[in-house]
């Protein structure tokens, strides 16, 4: 990934903990109030971004298969995958890994070699070189946070992120990656454990009640199905990020011919990161948007 553009110490993510479906336990609330409360509370913007195929061109579970003997999975292994529980199916990889002699050092490796998407370099050196008080930046992913860790520790990015929030992932005495699920929730169109939505407005609400005020505009950069779901919660001064032709963006068409004005941001389809920064250029250049 050639040498880094940022550097610097990464805040290291807490998940929520576990508690009704949908909610936060007081412990969980407590951790992301002392850890949002370091955030600056001038940001005009908040910008949330999925990591799989968004921030990188891949989808890190695909890609820690490389690192298994043959670089693929048991047949076995992968009919025990079912639909919405394929944080369960993930943990059984990672355990079949481990049994084959698979280190952390391996699955560090693998993951650090994805490459970024087309322009996402550009637009984090964009987001990094803008006054401080432009963008709170919050990366929200249903990978896991040592893939995460991984990528954006060899990139340098890590320092921008001013919170990771994606399913908790530690090695353990030996030497397995054990993940666990973020949380549960009672959300009907997302896998049983998370609903980005969820994070989304649990997040804003908390970090509104800090600052005293809302965001001048909330920005969402996305691809999957499960960008969808948060990119609901955005209002009409919003902006929806999707990649252009992937699941995220038909989601958004196909709710805008079906049920005009349930989506209410404004989309902005994106090939590249580039695209991105152009309109946030726009966007952080009126200065009238308070």
């Amino acid at each position: 990934m050639g040498d880094s553009i940022f550097n610097c110490c990464y805040v290291p993510p807490h998940p929520p903990g576990e508690g009704e479906p949908g909610s936060r336990s007081r412990r969980s609330e407590i951790i992301m109030a002392s850890n949002s409360t370091n955030i600056s509370s001038d940001k005009r913007f908040l910008i949330f971004f999925d990591f799989d195929e968004t921030i990188v061109d891949e989808t890190s579970d695909d890609v820690v298969v490389q690192a298994s003997p043959g670089q693929h999975m048991p047949g076995w292994l992968k009919d025990t995958y079912q639909p919405g529980r394929y944080n369960e199916y993930m943990q059984r990889v990672l355990a079949y890994l481990a049994e084959q002699g698979v280190t952390e050092s391996d699955i560090r490796s693998v993951m650090e070699k994805i490459p970024a998407t087309p322009g996402m370099l550009t637009l984090l050196q964009f987001l990094r070189t803008r006054p401080p008080q432009d963008f709170e930046v919050v990366l929200l992913s249903d990978a896991n946070t040592f893939f995460i860790e991984s990528w954006l520790r060899r990139a340098g990015a890590r320092q921008l992120f001013h919170r990771v929030f994606s399913n908790p992932a530690t090695f353990n005495k030996d030497g397995r990656l054990v993940m666990r699920p973020f949380h549960s929730h009672d959300c009907v169109r997302c896998p049983n454990n998370m609903c980005k939505q969820v994070i989304v407005r649990d997040y804003v609400a908390r970090r509104m009640q800090e600052r005293g005020r809302p965001y001048q505009r909330v920005f969402y950069v996305g691809d999957g199905a499960n960008d969808f779901c948060p990119a609901l919660s955005l209002g009409p001064r919003d902006v929806a990020f999707p990649r252009r032709d992937f699941p995220m963006h038909r989601l958004i068409t196909e709710t805008h011919e079906a049920m005009p004005g349930e989506f209410k941001a404004v989309t902005v389809p994106w090939s590249s990161g580039e695209d991105v920064v152009q309109r946030l250029r726009k966007l952080v250049a009126e200065r009238g948007d308070h």
